[in-house]
C-alpha cells in the first residue's frame, strides 16, 4: 500500500485495506488522473451519475470535490434542475438538499 495516508485509507483503510488501496490506486490515481476528461468535466460527470443513482452517501464529497474542480454552484443547480426531468424529482431534491448544505459548508 502507499506510504502516505490518502483520504480512502484515513476513512476506511483500517477496516477494507485493500479496498482502499484501490480506490486510491486504480480510481483516484488511475481512472481520475485519465487526461481525456479534465477534473471539471468528471466531477460533473460523476456528480450527475450520483444524482441520478439516488447515492446520497456519496454525494456530498463528490459535491465539494467539483466546486474544487471549478464547477459553480449556479451549474450545480442546473445540473440538478435538468436532472429532475430525466432521473426523477425525488434524487433532484434530495441532491438540492445535499448541495445546500455542501455550499452552506463551502461558504457559498
Amino acid at each position: 500500500m502507499l506510504e502516505e495516508p490518502t483520504d480512502a485509507r484515513q476513512a476506511f483503510g483500517a477496516i477494507a485495506p485493500h479496498l482502499a488501496e484501490i480506490t486510491d490506486k486504480v480510481l483516484f490515481g488511475g481512472v481520475w488522473a485519465d487526461p481525456a476528461l479534465s477534473p471539471r468535466d468528471r466531477s460533473l460527470v460523476t456528480i450527475t451519475c450520483l444524482i441520478s443513482l439516488y447515492r446520497a452517501n456519496e454525494l456530498p464529497f463528490h459535491l465539494k470535490k467539483a466546486l474544487e474542480n471549478g464547477v459553480t454552484p449556479d451549474e450545480i443547480i442546473a445540473t440538478l434542475t435538468h436532472l429532475a426531468f430525466y432521473a426523477g424529482w425525488p434524487p433532484a431534491m434530495t441532491g438540492l438538499q445535499i448541495a445546500k448544505a455542501v455550499f452552506a459548508d463551502a461558504g457559498r
